[in-house]
């Protein structure tokens, strides 16, 4: 036996000897978006699910292979099957950029984990810590990398973090994108403190992991929604107060009122070019906004003279590294916070889950249980 396994090293390799010595499949199910044939609304091939056979890929030397236990959707996720955010893509890529799951094979010199260790990818494959660079972008999971809608997916050991311990996994599944771009925007950049006016809108997954994070910090968040149960629900998660913006169209002036005409220290903007103006309209003096989404669509004007006058400071937001992941985690757990889940989808209805995304008639977030 062990002349066999010297002789699997010698003629493998030390990296691929190791894994022949560990379990995981050589196939699996996975999804691809592949070419519809259509052209989708903006001009761009458009591209649809597909349930395929796929090979496993074996770990290098400082990867591991994660059997995929669950994954959750993002707005970003729309924008890719539409082409938006990979123009002239052809298909042939797993999407979904957030997943979580168990260890179960290792590189041979991977130090950060072992099997059975509980997971989630992080966003970008190559932000670790720091200011992103230029090749940041391109490692998105789901747009410039591989995708978490696979059964069993192969990152390099630095592209993950561990899951907090009293989250399931389809509640781990949800954290990487909308939680860590939420902390962000809120800490990380906008250094939210206990007292804090917080502006939240709507009730996708950043806005309501931006709710849960500020009411835990001991902030006041006001949170707006077309939808009075939407609302309602906002309430019992601790909202301070609530606004039906349909009923208010110009929602920075009952924003104002709650404030005492102050406005808020800080507004997670995912509107865009729709709610911009009225985002600006509703901050205090030296207030922050993060500039996070386009549901209305991108664009709108950014007032610089506005900004200067009230010493406030407007960033833009695109998720964050995996040092940013973790002290989110590490505050999740200090709080026992548990995420927003709007809807669960089995794996064989992984299109149902992106219909409802793109229908937004949902509050938090949209999972897909892979395993």
């Amino acid at each position: 036996m062990l002349a066999l396994a010297g002789l699997v090293a010698w003629v493998l390799g030390p990296s691929c000897a190791a894994a022949a010595e560990q379990s995981f499949p050589a196939a699996q199910k996975q999804y691809q978006l592949v070419p519809s044939g259509a052209q989708a609304g903006n001009g761009q091939q458009g591209l649809q699910l597909k349930l395929v056979d796929a090979p496993v890929r074996a770990p290098g030397q400082h990867e591991v292979v994660v059997r995929v236990h669950a994954t959750s959707l993002n707005r970003h996720d729309v924008y890719v099957l539409k082409g938006q955010l990979r123009p002239g893509a052809t298909g042939g890529f797993v999407p979904l950029s957030d997943g979580a799951g168990e260890v179960i094979a290792l590189g041979s010199a991977v130090t950060r984990w072992h099997r059975g260790d509980r997971v989630a990818a992080i966003f970008f494959q190559s932000w670790v810590r720091g200011r992103p660079d230029a090749n940041t972008t391109s490692s998105a999971l789901g747009s410039g990398g591989e995708g978490m809608l696979t059964q069993y997916v192969t990152l390099n050991e630095e592209g993950l973090v561990s899951l907090p311990a009293h989250l399931s996994f389809e509640e781990g599944a949800t954290l990487p994108c909308a939680a860590v771009t939420a902390w962000n925007g809120l800490v990380t950049r906008g250094g939210m403190q206990a007292g804090d006016y917080v502006l939240l809108e709507g009730t996708g997954g950043v806005s309501m992991f931006g709710l849960q994070l500020a009411v835990a910090a001991g902030a006041k968040a006001i949170i707006t929604s077309s939808s009075d149960a939407k609302l309602e629900l906002a309430k019992s998660l601790g909202a301070f107060g609530t606004i039906n913006y349909k009923k208010n169209p110009d929602w920075e002036n009952p924003v104002r009122a709650l404030t005492q005409g102050v406005g808020v220290d800080q507004v997670l903007e995912v509107g865009g070019k729709d709610t911009l103006s009225h985002a600006l309209a509703s901050l205090a003096p030296g207030g922050h906004v993060a500039l996070i989404g386009g549901l209305g669509g991108f664009g709108g004007d950014l007032p610089t003279q506005a900004l200067m006058l009230r010493n406030a400071t407007a960033s833009g937001m695109y998720v964050g590294s995996r040092e940013s992941f973790e002290a989110m985690n590490a505050f999740i757990s200090q709080h026992h916070l548990k995420p927003v889940i709007a809807k669960v989808f089995d794996f064989n209805d992984a299109q149902a889950a992106f219909d409802l995304m793109e229908a937004e008639n949902f509050a938090g977030k949209i999972v897909v249980r892979v395993q």
